[in-house]
C-alpha cells in the first residue's frame, strides 16, 4: 500500500462511515450526541426513531418523533422531525379537518401537516447538518403547531 492510499483510506474510511445514512432500526449516533448535548431525554422506538416529549407548559405536554433515517433529492439531505396534532378513526382523514390542516399549514414558518396511518402529523423537514440548536428550534415548532391543532380540534384533551 502506497503512503497516498494509506492517507486515503485513513481519512476517507472514517469519514465515509461518519456520513452514512442510519439503517432502518438503528438510531441515528449524531441526533443521539445532540440530544444529549441539550439535554433532551428521549426514547428510542422499534425503527430507530428518537421520541420525545416536550412539556409545554400549563400541563400540556406534546411528543415529537426525530426521524433517525434520511431523505435526499439531488444535492439536498433532510430529516424529520413528525409531532402528531390530531387523532381519527377510519381509513379517511375527515374533509373538514383536512381543509382546515391545509390553511393552518400556510401560516406556519416550518412544516406542514400530512397523513400518517390515523393521524394528523406535523412533519418539519430540516437539514441533515442542522445544528444541536436549529434541532431544538424545528422540534419546537413541531411541538407548538401540533399542540395548537390538538387544542383546537379536541378541546381539553391532551392525549398527542
Amino acid at each position: 500500500m502506497t503512503r497516498t492510499s494509506f492517507l486515503l483510506a485513513f481519512v476517507l474510511v472514517p469519514a465515509l462511515l461518519l456520513a452514512a445514512p442510519a439503517r432502518a432500526g438503528d438510531p441515528d449516533p449524531a441526533i443521539k450526541a445532540q440530544l444529549d448535548s441539550l439535554d433532551i431525554k428521549y426514547d428510542v422506538d422499534s425503527d430507530g426513531d428518537f421520541k420525545v416529549t416536550f412539556d409545554l407548559g400549563n400541563e400540556r405536554t406534546q411528543l415529537v418523533w426525530i426521524r433517525s433515517k434520511t431523505e435526499a433529492y439531488g444535492s439536498l439531505k433532510v430529516r424529520e422531525i413528525w409531532s402528531p396534532g390530531y387523532k381519527y378513526s377510519g381509513t379517511e382523514l375527515p374533509v373538514k379537518i383536512a381543509n382546515r390542516l391545509l390553511e393552518h399549514s400556510h401560516g406556519l414558518i416550518l412544516g406542514g401537516w400530512t397523513k400518517q396511518k390515523q393521524f394528523a402529523m406535523l412533519a418539519v423537514k430540516i437539514p441533515v447538518s442542522a445544528t444541536p440548536q436549529q434541532l431544538r428550534d424545528a422540534c419546537e415548532a413541531a411541538a407548538d403547531a401540533a399542540d395548537e391543532i390538538e387544542k383546537e380540534l379536541t378541546p381539553g384533551k391532551d392525549d398527542l
